[in-house]
């Protein structure tokens, strides 16, 4: 079966919950600022400005990913997941390409993610595709207890 890449659409918000607790509660713990994003992806991503694109096969959603609107023109890289039972098809780079493409359509000069050094998989992910490592100082304070490293891709 082929999975498709898609724009978020009405009736997604189940899938996009679900998939993104299901990582973030096999890794670490859900917090405040995750809660609020899952709960309202209309009112905290995409009526700000933001995307959210999601992977299906056939129906059934096995993976999404999230662009937020930066005050600087950038856009935030986050809320992706791929469900384990779909890991290690392409998914989370088809996304990621899907990300990179829409952000330099409407003129972004970078993407701009936080993460854990433990995701190992998502590490070697981003850094295939160029994102390069930032200054812990870099930015402002996180709003995740869990992001202890900081990425850049330069578009």
């Amino acid at each position: 079966m082929t999975v498709a890449i898609r724009d978020f659409e009405p009736g997604d918000e189940v899938a996009f919950r679900r998939l993104n607790e299901e990582w973030i509660r096999a890794n670490f713990a859900l917090e405040e600022k995750d809660v609020e994003i899952l709960g309202n992806p209309n009112g905290s991503i995409l009526d700000r400005g933001g995307f959210v694109f999601m992977a299906k096969d056939d129906e059934e959603p096995v993976g999404c990913c999230a662009l937020l609107r930066m005050a600087d023109g950038g856009f935030e890289l986050g809320k992706m997941a791929v469900s384990p039972a779909a890991q290690g098809r392409g998914i989370a780079r088809s996304l990621l390409e899907a990300c990179v493409t829409k952000a330099r359509s409407l003129g972004a000069r970078r993407l701009y993610l936080e993460t854990n050094s433990k995701l190992v998989p998502a590490l070697r992910l981003y850094e295939s595709f160029g994102f390069t490592r930032l200054a812990d100082d870099a930015g402002p304070p996180s709003p995740y207890a869990r992001s202890n490293l900081r990425m850049e891709f330069r578009l």
